[in-house]
């Protein structure tokens, strides 16, 4: 029947449970039972003991990153499994997950991991919970395969996890809307098919869909975009490249809803609070357990087909967003350069972008 929800659907479901606390099961898609998955980061009391009275060997899921600042074995590779101890307290599970005590309280082993038997259901928990924007860490048990339903919990099979394949967004609405940039523009708003986070197309003009047309793909910064941090450069590179499209009659932006390169507004604050401890963003972001950077610019170029467009000269100075574009067949004719907002609090912040993540400043 069309009432039951789809894999897409239990997706979101699953994303949401996390988000409150509710656990979820990661299957294997047969029969053989499943593992139960709990983020660490909205984990309680009550739901650790009752893990605990199921028996059992219940482990910590955590990145490679993670794992390497705790120095835990991470056998798996990309995961390390941390063997859940048997005195273990709430605290103490999340400081697994959270850095934010890490230079205070560096000892919280030793951590003893797993190494044996198949990791692939772990993994899978672990893009699930990043997907649900919170830490990188999950309490995982193996259960049987009644336990989902018995409980009536959202079961989800590892291999819809994992596939990569983008959710694609849809057009829903687009209206005029005059800015300080141009009293020419329009905005249209997209929605992710997966009920992900929807994204925005602020168009300036009425740009020839047969040519090359001035773009940017801007990811959401809240702080400095409506803030007007100092810690970044993102809110006069939005402004500034609004004004550029402005002047050239024409132009599209993409305002992506990817705050923190991929990890959320929260995971961000993390990490500007480990960045007053010392780390740089790229160090912040391998301690929080995430990559350099965790955005899928595959939404930017799925956004510009749907708008009729196939070529762009690229407002950025990222060349991944390039390489990404044309992986996409966008064609990139053009790389404009967009060096502004440069001041004393961001100098160390933009030479780690050039330095680690090869951006062009």
């Amino acid at each position: 029947m069309s009432f039951i929800p789809t894999i897409t659907e239990r997706l979101a479901r699953a994303r949401a449970d996390l988000r409150m606390g509710v656990p979820v099961v990661v299957t294997d898609g047969g029969e053989s039972g499943g593992l139960l998955v709990l983020a660490a980061e909205t984990l309680d009391k009550a739901r650790l003991d009752d893990l605990r009275g199921l028996g059992g060997t219940p482990v910590i899921a955590v990145t490679g990153r993670r794992a390497e600042t705790l120095k835990a074995r991470a056998y798996d590779g990309d995961i390390a499994r941390v063997v859940l101890p048997v005195d273990a307290t709430l605290k103490w599970v999340q400081s697994i997950a959270d850095p934010a005590d890490d230079l205070r309280s560096p000892m919280k082993g030793p951590l003893a991991t797993a190494r044996e038997g198949d990791a692939d259901a772990h993994r899978a928990a672990i893009t699930l919970i990043k997907a649900a924007r919170l830490l990188p860490a999950g309490v995982c048990l193996a259960v049987d395969s009644a336990f989902a339903k018995q409980n009536d919990l959202t079961a989800i099979p590892a291999s819809a996890i994992m596939d990569t394949r983008l959710s694609p967004s849809l057009p829903i609405v687009a209206a005029r809307l005059p800015m300080e940039a141009s009293e020419a523009g329009r905005l249209h708003i997209f929605r992710p098919d997966d009920g992900a986070e929807e994204h925005y197309a602020i168009e300036i003009g009425k740009p020839d869909r047969s040519k090359p047309v001035l773009a940017r793909l801007h990811s959401a910064c809240f702080t400095g975009d409506v803030l007007g941090s100092l810690k970044c450069d993102c809110g006069p590179q939005l402004h500034g490249a609004l004004a550029a499209m402005g002047e050239n009659g024409q132009g599209v932006l993409l305002y992506l809803n990817q705050e923190g390169r991929g990890i959320g507004l929260a995971n961000k604050m993390r990490a500007y609070s480990l960045q007053d401890q010392g780390f740089d963003t790229v160090e912040a972001n391998h301690r929080l357990g995430f990559e350099d950077d965790e955005r899928d610019f595959r939404i930017g170029a799925d956004i510009l087909k749907k708008m009729g467009f196939s070529a762009v000269r690229l407002m950025t100075n990222n060349p991944n967003k390039i390489a990404r574009m044309e992986g996409e067949g966008i064609a990139v004719t053009e790389r404009v350069p967009l060096k502004i907002g440069e001041n004393r609090f961001n100098t160390a912040y933009l030479a780690t972008k050039a330095a680690k993540s090869g951006h062009l400043l």
